[in-house]
């Protein structure tokens, strides 16, 4: 079992948990509890439970839009690969 953590600890556990850090927040816990990865992952899982459900407007929202640039990439060379293979090699259709 590990050893208890101090308040200023666990503030910076619940900043990282409201900042999207998970990760970090393992790692903290971890570096101040003694306790192994699957302990401090389950103990960060739950304090974002309590978190989520507590205050739920201190938590960092993604970024609108963000990953959709990508996919309108794809898309518009979907379209506009062929359309323009067609015109090079004089086809009437794509």
């Amino acid at each position: 079992m590990g050893r208890p953590i101090s308040p200023e600890a666990t503030k910076q556990i619940e900043e990282q948990v409201f900042a999207g850090q998970k990760i970090a927040a393992i790692k903290l816990y971890r570096e101040h509890s003694g306790e192994g990865l699957k302990e401090a992952k389950d103990f960060v899982e739950t304090l974002e439970a309590e978190l989520r459900a507590k205050d739920p407007g201190k938590f960092v929202s993604r970024p609108a839009g963000k990953g959709c640039l990508g996919m309108l990439v794809l898309c518009g060379f979907g379209v506009l690969v062929p359309l323009a293979l067609a015109l090079a090699f004089g086809c009437s259709h794509p």
